[in-house]
């Protein structure tokens, strides 16, 4: 072969078509070499056809390689997308108005835009057509949507009872990151063993039917508690709870515990709420608390018995246009009455500790930003509450009390990755920054039973049950959650507060906060999560048990 050329070619230099050429002037003519060189320079997705032919001369044959250019592109055009704009597609695509249309590009923008729509959950997302002509490329998108949703294995639950945790509805264009996380709060409910999703074709292409398989577990049980605290002495109970009582998604619970902290009570509520449906409780309670503590500037002062018989009753809804917030109105009926035991009794705290009557009403606007469809809490949530007790309705106080809270939740994905240990970390159980801050203060005569309370389980873990009382009130709780296998996490923990009393001169001071330091263990069983937390506060240690994370 005396000579190489390429013919045909308008816009692709000859050199780089000839670059992937193996056959080299001066080697012998071979036939199959040729015409794979051909496909070769076919494969480079410029040419729609690419054909080689021979022609003798002195010395040797003259190969020449005839190509036919595909159009130059004049416009990129999509159609039947909806998810994605015109411009966002292509910003995704090499292939532009003025080049040369080359196949293997295009076929690279196409994957490059159905791992976009994968990578946001749109995994049944399809190019349905690509037509070329007059150098337009029209790209038919097909986003399918979901048709009916089928739902079946359910005797006791109502449909519309799973329904209403799905966030996909017929008609949605279907997305699995959304389906996944509706799967887990319907796995979350606690009502079923296993949850399952098939799809079926329609008539429609672009439609397809769900159908979701549910396997109904037990939601009622009846439970026994025994339990022993330092303050408490020992306690135990019976109760029975539903979570789904009559397949309705409401929760009716009854039960009783005797010891010091003697107590009785019955409710039924309906947890749901969206901008729809009405979230409501209604219930009644008994409590005697026998032989209490009360301290006074860090002093035992006096113990004391309480009895409070009350009942209450809740409605609250989601804002319409705003799935975030919320509002919550309770309105709760009690009679309170102290007996002193012994100790140092001032005239001051026998005004506080009258009995009467308390009715008070209090409401609640939430912003809530935590994603519902997560295995774990991830946003933020805020709360702002006035309850405004009522003498003129029947109570015997008139007075406000008003606090905020603030709870906030982040996964700490890069820290995970920079231990490179081998926790119990996963995407869907991951290391846990928790922190919540709680202020409070007040107007008028609160009542004793009535006043802010710091101390326990459930606000500074390294102190005493209600070590402190007061008008006034600042807590903080911050904790590093940290997963040692499915069942079992570590928790590292920090509290600080306090509660003022203006009867004593005391008001809000940061100076005069106190803290507790601990660790904690969360183990998941079949009747909850158990909660056991090791604090060490100013003075001594305390262990505090539970169920459920403190917030």
């Amino acid at each position: 072969m005396v000579s190489m050329d390429v013919e045909g070619n308008r816009t692709v230099v000859a050199s780089h078509i000839l670059s992937v050429v193996s056959t080299k002037v001066g080697d012998p003519a071979d036939e199959e070499a040729l015409r794979k060189d051909a496909e070769a320079i076919y494969e480079l997705g410029f040419f729609s056809v690419s054909e080689v032919k021979s022609v003798p001369q002195s010395g040797g044959i003259k190969v020449t390689f005839v190509v036919q250019e595909n159009p130059e592109v004049q416009e990129l055009r999509f159609t039947g997308n909806t998810v994605y704009s015109q411009d966002q597609l292509r910003a995704l695509c090499f292939t532009s108005p003025g080049s040369v249309f080359n196949r293997v590009f295009f076929r690279n923008d196409l994957q490059r835009i159905k791992e976009k729509y994968q990578k946001d959950g749109y995994v049944m997302m399809r190019v349905q057509d690509v037509q070329i002509q007059d150098g337009v490329v029209a790209v038919t998108i097909l986003e399918p949507r979901l048709g009916e949703i089928i739902i079946q294995g359910n005797k006791k639950t109502k449909d519309y009872v799973i329904r209403r945790q799905l966030k996909l509805k017929q008609g949605d264009l279907f997305n699995a990151t959304i389906l996944r996380h509706s799967l887990n709060r319907i796995q979350g409910m606690g009502y079923f063993e296993d949850v399952n999703v098939g799809f079926e074709p329609s008539e429609n292409p672009s439609v397809v039917n769900m159908v979701l398989t549910v396997e109904e577990g037990r939601t009622n049980k009846i439970g026994f508690s025994i339990g022993h605290g330092s303050q408490s002495g020992w306690s135990g109970g019976i109760n029975y709870q539903d979570t789904n009582w009559q397949g309705l998604g409401t929760k009716f619970s009854v039960g009783f515990e005797t010891g010091n902290r003697e107590q009785y009570w019955a409710s039924y509520e309906q947890p749901f709420m969206d901008q729809e449906t009405y979230a409501w409780k209604v219930g009644a309670y008994k409590r005697k608390w026998e032989e209490q503590d009360e301290y006074e500037k860090g002093q035992w002062k006096f113990q004391y018995d309480q009895e409070k018989t009350g009942a209450y009753v809740g409605v609250g809804k989601k804002f319409k246009g705003n799935d975030q917030l919320s509002w919550y109105l309770t309105l709760d009926w009690h009679k309170v009455e102290n007996t002193i035991l012994s100790g140092d009794v001032t005239p001051q705290d026998l005004v506080e500790l009258e009995d009467g009557t308390n009715f008070s009403v209090t409401g609640s606007l939430t912003r809530n930003t935590l994603d519902p469809y997560l295995s774990y809490p991830r946003g933020d949530v805020e709360i702002l509450s006035v309850e405004q007790g009522i003498a003129a309705l029947g109570g015997d106080w008139d007075y406000t009390k008003y606090w905020l809270e603030a709870r906030y939740y982040t996964p700490l994905f890069g820290l995970m990755d920079f231990l490179e240990m081998d926790f119990g970390f996963t995407e869907d159980n991951p290391l846990l920054f928790a922190a919540r801050v709680r202020a409070g203060s007040s107007s008028g005569t609160v009542p004793w039973a009535e006043m802010y309370t710091l101390g326990g389980a459930d606000t500074l873990r390294g102190y005493d049950d209600d070590y402190y009382r007061g008008e006034e009130m600042l807590l903080g709780n911050f904790e590093l959650r940290i997963p040692m296998e499915q069942n079992l996490s570590l928790v590292f923990f920090y509290d600080v507060g306090k509660a003022w009393k203006k009867s004593l001169g005391e008001s809000f001071s940061f100076s005069d906060l106190q803290s507790d330091k601990g660790i904690g263990l969360r183990v998941k069983t079949p009747i909850g999560n158990l909660r056991v937390d090791f604090a060490q506060g100013d003075d001594e240690n305390q262990t505090n048990f539970g169920f459920g994370e403190m917030f």
